[in-house]
């Protein structure tokens, strides 16, 4: 059964902590919003399951038509809004697109992370910086997990392990998870 091979818990407080640590760490990033907000969190737990075993957060993601998104950042960025802990700002990139940039007004909780996924959100921020929304899109379109889903349906984490990165040692049972997987859904994949 898949939810038995990635162990995952979703922590709240960690997404909401994740959300301002990406927001601050990009708010220099003329093409950085809403859009690109959720490609960095995607890739960051995605990555954190090829690379330490597990989700930072846990959070459940959704397909959507420019890529994946977590399905609690709406309420949750209402929320931070409604208690003054971020603002939304428009900003126009270069191209004259309009994007809606999360502005945290407090310092994200960063105890709550380990230095190993604070690192690993530092090597996806700076892997996805200098690109462009339309290009951090079609990246995340390539995943396996957002080919492999119906628009709205969850992309489960083990399919990290369906195109991951040749580098990436999972343990036994996820590699034979995603080898499974690979098979049953290659005809499928673009």
């Amino acid at each position: 059964m898949l939810g038995d091979v990635v162990t995952m818990t979703y922590d709240e407080d960690k997404l909401t902590e994740l959300i301002l640590y990406v927001a601050k760490r990009t708010s220099g990033d003329r093409s950085s919003g809403a859009t690109k907000l959720n490609k960095y969190l995607y890739f960051a737990d995605f990555a954190a399951v090829r690379t330490i075993g597990r989700p930072i957060t846990g959070a459940e993601y959704q397909k959507l038509p420019h890529g994946p998104a977590p399905r609690r950042l709406p309420p949750i960025r209402k929320k931070l809004v409604a208690n003054g802990e971020v603002r939304i700002e428009e900003r126009a990139d270069a191209f004259g697109y309009v994007h809606h940039v999360l502005v945290p007004l407090r310092e994200p909780r960063v105890e709550l992370f380990t230095p190993e996924e604070i690192d690993l959100v530092d090597g996806v921020i700076e892997a996805l910086r200098d690109l462009s929304v339309t290009q951090v899109s079609v990246r995340s379109h390539i995943e396996a997990g957002w080919q492999l889903v119906e628009e709205g349906e969850t992309i489960p984490y083990e399919l990290a392990f369906v195109l991951a990165p040749t580098e990436a040692d999972p343990t036994p049972s996820i590699r034979t998870e995603g080898e499974r997987l690979l098979a049953l859904y290659a005809s499928e994949l673009a």
